[in-house]
């Protein structure tokens, strides 16, 4: 404003005044007077238009700084941003990646953001801490970390939470490695995520304004957001109360109506670490093995905690199939399994406690047959995978006939099974990446999240808007 001023004191012109009509009668001789400037001078006419602009201009930078500085404060000051004693930045360490995999993402591109993101910096204790036994990265459970890291890289991540249609809540329930068979337990899995809502509802406005309905949490475990192994108990249980409004990403989907999936969800298939695209494809591999199955199978069907392990349809594989030589069935576990899945033409994947089975995406990515024995499972991203052009549904009823049944497949159409098995957009889809890759499984969450956009408060408070200004 100095500048302006100095600008308007330096345009300011000052005349004599005329003598007055006396002076102008007076004897002596005539003197010639400087003629009165008036405002229409052109000379004056032209100084005052060249000062006018002058000053316009100086208005018109001060009007444009003004509004962006006030613009770029607001976008800062409008959220307070969570200090360390409260939200602390989340930072995920970094881990080797395979050569394949980098060269991958190098050639790969990210979908365009139709929506954001935004990602709670929550402590630790929510999710880093429990990095430290590296089960948690690699399980069959692990896609919650996953997704986690994927979606801090994502391009459409949103920085601002005022920007965000959803919110990703990244609490690892699935870490716990502490039971005797190395499976995790799920007993901290509700008071961990109470505790994660408590923090976020209390220290920002975004949980609170829409009842969490635009929030996302990962259940990636047996029965999804019930957080039990065992299904009696997981519908005793039920889905917390906290998470009934939310958006769940979980393994577990069935066709029929069941007490743990009765929320907004997003069925995802179990995490299998992506290095396994490193195998050679089928065509190129002897398949010497026609029936393979490694993985718990029950002599006695009930187990000791009183319960039928699979529904008693492990067991009767084991009874049936367990000296016949074509089939290929071991109990134990073996670290070079997958190598054993590459050489199979048939890979069973009957149901465990839960009907669901990492299996499905070994098979698939291995290019061995997936023979699904589950009654009513629902499978992920169908739009994506047609599942059944590339796998064998059996009847659990039907176990006594499962030899007959491959023979005739193979027979007829094991051929064309197995080549569209090896066609590169099905297996991807079923495989998480650190860093999304275009039609991976967090492509397809972020397909399944599109649809669902009517839950964003951002996005219906915007809607309303415009029709309010139309009205």
């Amino acid at each position: 404003m100095q500048e302006l001023k100095a600008s308007g004191h330096h345009s300011r012109r000052y005349f004599p005044s005329h003598p007055s009509s006396s002076s102008s009668s007076s004897s002596g001789p005539m003197k010639l007077l400087p003629r009165r400037t008036h405002l229409h001078h052109p000379h004056q006419h032209y100084e005052k238009a060249l000062h006018l602009k002058k000053y316009s201009k100086w208005l018109l930078w001060l009007a444009l700084s003004v509004y962006l500085f006030s613009s770029s404060f607001s976008s800062f000051s409008l959220f307070p941003r969570p200090t360390p004693t409260s939200l602390p930045k989340t930072t995920l360490p970094l881990k080797t990646t395979p050569r394949a995999l980098i060269e991958a993402r190098n050639t790969s591109t990210q979908p365009p953001p139709p929506l954001k993101i935004y990602v709670y910096d929550l402590p630790s204790k929510y999710n880093r801490d429990w990095l430290a036994d590296r089960r948690c990265e690699t399980h069959l459970f692990g896609a919650e970390v996953a997704l986690h890291e994927a979606f801090l890289d994502f391009s459409g991540r949103a920085l601002d939470p005022n920007d965000a249609d959803f919110f990703f809540v990244p609490v690892y329930v699935s870490c716990n490695f502490s039971t005797p068979n190395g499976f995790p337990s799920l007993h901290h899995a509700r008071p961990l995520l109470t505790s994660a809502v408590e923090l976020v509802s209390s220290h920002l406005p975004f949980w609170n304004r829409s009842g969490g309905r635009d929030h996302i949490f990962v259940a990636s475990h047996d029965y999804g957001a019930c957080f039990h192994t065992m299904e009696d108990r997981a519908i005793e249980d039920g889905i917390p109360e906290i998470l009934r409004e939310s958006i769940i990403l979980q393994t577990f989907g069935v066709r029929t109506p069941h007490a743990c999936q009765e929320v907004e969800h997003v069925q995802i298939p179990p995490y299998v670490p992506p290095d396994i695209e490193r195998w050679p494809a089928p065509e190129t591999v002897k398949r010497d093995i026609w029936v393979f199955f490694r993985g718990k199978m029950e002599v006695h069907p009930k187990n000791i905690s009183g319960r039928f392990y699979s529904k008693r349809v492990r067991t009767e594989i084991w009874h049936r199939y367990g000296t016949n030589p074509r089939f290929y069935l071991r109990r134990k576990r073996f670290a070079g399994y997958q190598l054993e899945i590459a050489r199979s033409v048939f890979c069973l994947c009957p149901l465990g406690w839960a009907p669901w089975s990492p299996r499905l995406v070994e098979a698939v990515a291995l290019g061995c047959v997936p023979v699904i024995i589950a009654d009513g499972i629902r499978l992920p991203f169908p739009s994506a995978v047609r599942w059944p052009e590339i796998s064998l549904a059996v009847a659990e009823r039907d176990v006594g006939r499962l030899e007959a049944i491959l023979d005739h497949v193979a027979a007829t159409n094991l051929s064309a099974i197995q080549r569209r098995l090896w066609d590169p957009p099905r297996r991807r889809a079923l495989l998480f990446h650190r860093r999304i890759e275009e039609g991976d499984a967090t492509w397809q969450v972020l397909k399944e999240l599109e649809g669902k956009l009517d839950r964003s408060w951002r996005r219906r408070r915007e809607d309303q808007l415009e029709v309010d200004a139309w009205r």
